[in-house]
């Protein structure tokens, strides 16, 4: 982007919650940005939900709370549309001042296991279906949003309502246009099952840059609701009698020769395509912690309401977990349907992509996929509450195939000090912590 008209600009990594840490800076210090004066502590990207430091990090008193330095990614800067200051976002990554990428940075982690699949001579391409709710958060408890033409809050559903999406042009119409300023691929906006609930479909591409996008469509969302009178929230369930919001992701895989490595000419896939399903499968139950972050997430994982509960795969199947989509073989891919909306997504794509990595590199064997309704099937289960998906993440053997030592003890070490204080609030008022914050 141009950055003539830019008066002021952030820089921003991402911590482990996905929440954006970093810096409003001058524009005179812009062309420094790749000389290495940007510091930040370590520790910034490892608080938890509320940004206070881990009690017993050791990247906190035990190493003087030391400083990493922040470099910008390939992205580059991004405008942000939002805001009524022309400004632009530098999306940066972590490195120590040797140079090391920082174990606590979840954009690395993504990074280090896209390496394994270039090791391979393969290339990941990922697609990522984001749903949300406009709400009006005035109030002691969330609603739904007034409907902008009306005046009066939306009362009935309106799935896949072209009514209800012309109802908010202006707000999706603004969306479009931040999206295309800052490289964002928005491709097909629906009006999803619950009241206030969208979903924006992102198109595909390379994986890393494909989360890049996830992230900062989020703060777009946000940011833009807030611009037009409404809270954006990717909280996997902010309204209890209605529909959850999930990520689902889409990916396939190319050889150097820009081969999809999952088509085998028909529908069937290939059995290096069964084999990344298998990894996906077997790592599933405790990679729950990765999809479910948050104690809320768990409300969303209800038999019936097309948020998967069990470990199962299935072609043209919602109510699977891993679904493989129909259409040319060509264009063959999986579907994984666990995360909630309000997941980090380097963290997300991280866990699909190397469990389906250790699926292809170890052969794994795939069970048959199912047909007709899982959440009437005895099926290997996701942890069904947050205690149980930390204590898994923690040990698993796969989950430390795919994430460092230091990650897996930095994420484990803040949701457990999330979780003991989340219980000393309220459960009514749960989504004043997590609303814009996931």
């Amino acid at each position: 982007m141009s950055l003539g008209h830019i008066r002021t600009f952030r820089v921003a990594a991402s911590d482990l919650n996905g929440q954006m840490r970093g810096k409003r800076l001058p524009r005179s210090a812009f062309d420094k940005l790749d000389q290495g004066n940007t510091r930040l502590p370590l520790s910034v990207l490892n608080v938890d939900i509320w940004g206070a430091d881990i009690k017993d990090s050791p990247l906190v008193f035990e190493t003087g709370d030391a400083d990493g330095v922040m470099m910008p990614t390939e992205r580059g800067p991004v405008p942000m549309p939002w805001l009524e200051t022309p400004s632009a976002l530098v999306p940066m990554e972590m490195f120590s001042d040797q140079g090391v990428p920082f174990a606590g940075d979840p954009r690395h982690a993504l990074r280090d296991v896209l390496k394994r699949y270039e090791d391979n001579g393969w290339t990941v391409r990922a697609g990522i279906e984001m749903e949300f709710y406009l709400v009006d958060d005035s109030g002691p408890d969330l609603a739904p949003p007034e409907n902008p033409q009306s005046g009066r809050p939306l009362q009935g559903h309106a799935i896949l309502s072209l009514r209800q999406l012309d109802a908010f042009d202006d707000f999706i119409s603004d969306v479009y246009e931040a999206c295309e300023d800052m490289d964002i691929p928005a491709q097909s906006t629906i009006s999803e099952a619950g009241l206030g609930q969208f979903e924006i479909d992102l198109d595909h591409r390379e994986a890393l840059r494909a989360a890049d996008d996830a992230w900062l469509f989020k703060a777009l969302i946000k940011g833009m609701a807030r611009k037009h009178g409404m809270a954006g929230t990717f909280m996997s369930k902010p309204l209890p009698d209605e529909a959850g919001s999930g990520m689902h992701v889409h990916f396939s895989v190319t050889d150097r020769e820009g081969r999809n490595i999952f088509d085998n000419g028909g529908p069937a896939g290939t059995p290096l395509l069964h084999h990344a399903v298998a990894g996906c499968l077997e790592a599933m139950p405790a990679s729950t912690l990765v999809f479910a972050p948050h104690g809320p997430s768990y409300d969303r994982f209800v038999p019936g309401a097309h948020a998967p509960t069990g470990a199962c795969w299935a072609y043209e199947n919602r109510t699977a977990a891993l679904r493989i989509p129909g259409g040319a073989p060509a264009a063959r891919r999986i579907e994984h349907r666990v995360a909630g909306g309000d997941n980090n997504p380097y963290l997300v794509l991280a866990a699909i992509l190397g469990a389906a990595l250790i699926g292809m590199e170890d052969g794994l064997v795939a069970p048959p996929p199912i047909t007709g309704n899982a959440y009437d099937m005895d099926l290997p289960q996701l942890k069904s509450d947050w205690l149980s998906a930390i204590e898994a993440f923690e040990i698993d053997p796969l989950i430390a195939r795919i994430f460092s030592p230091a990650l897996i003890r930095n994420l484990t070490l803040t949701k457990r000090q999330e979780m003991e204080r989340l219980a000393e609030i309220p459960p009514k008022s749960h989504w004043k912590t997590y609303l814009e914050a996931v």
